[in-house]
């Protein structure tokens, strides 16, 4: 479970986030919506431990900040939007880096147990065919899904995603939150996302959490959340008239 309570966090002395507070249960899938600068990223970096915070942020009842960076890799990761890349790794490798937090010492080879995992966490993501090839040779719709394939590796508690489907065409975006609601499903994890795409929002996530300026101004399920007045207010548009007009250009 994810518990956080009365949290402030910023840069350079500055709360961007202010008194947040909201729970995530074992095998739910929650979305972070807001406009640009309202601190969503800032609100999951601070669950992994990246930037220092008030308040209080506990998975299964410890708190975050108290664990060492092996111990909080088991528990946190978090999944951002593709950065250029610079090493020359195969799609195994780099998905097997997920396992480092699992080992005893910085040369210890992986074990057969740990393998095992590697090859799983490529076959869930549909790349074991090319495991063997290298990453800068691959679009970004398949190296975001070795990416996500990584992470499901490192088997952390909770899986953070800050807008990890920009970049990618439709078909790629619905494919990694499908492999993310089946993984936290099928293994009672969590998954709490950053998405723009209010569609996407509305179809894959369990619950939402609306911010704006750092502070929680609605949440709920997202028929609650996506048809309140709080949405037009926050994106000082009227989302749901934009989104009917739009539909009725398909039909």
């Amino acid at each position: 479970m994810l518990e956080v309570k009365e949290l402030y966090c910023g840069y350079d002395n500055n709360d961007i986030i202010k008194n947040v507070n909201f729970e995530v249960e074992k095998g739910e899938n929650i979305c972070i919506i807001g406009p640009n600068g309202c601190g969503k990223s800032t609100l999951l970096k601070s669950i992994a431990n990246i930037i220092d915070y008030k308040g209080s942020i506990k998975i299964d009842g410890k708190e975050v900040n108290t664990f060492n960076r092996k111990e909080l890799a088991t528990k946190v990761a978090l999944m951002s939007q593709i950065s250029q890349i610079y090493f020359p790794y195969t799609i195994y490798e780099t998905v097997s880096l997920g396992r480092y937090a699992y080992m005893k010492g910085p040369f210890q080879s992986l074990k057969g147990e740990d393998r095992d995992i590697v090859i799983d966490s490529i076959e869930k993501v549909g790349l074991y065919d090319i495991k063997d090839k290298m990453i800068s040779e691959l679009s970004g719709g398949q190296l975001q899904r070795v990416f996500l394939a990584r992470t499901f590796a490192q088997n952390p508690e909770i899986i953070l995603l800050d807008e990890p489907t920009n970049h990618l065409d439709l078909k790629h975006q619905i494919e990694l939150l499908q492999h993310l609601v089946i993984w936290a499903k099928d293994n009672n994890k969590i998954v709490v996302g950053v998405l723009h795409d209010l569609n996407l929002v509305q179809y894959f996530s369990d619950n939402v959490i609306m911010v704006s300026k750092g502070e929680i101004v609605a949440k709920g399920k997202p028929k609650e959340v996506l048809r309140s007045e709080k949405l037009k207010q926050v994106y000082d548009i009227d989302v749901k008239k934009f989104m009917i007009e739009v539909l009725k250009k398909w039909e």
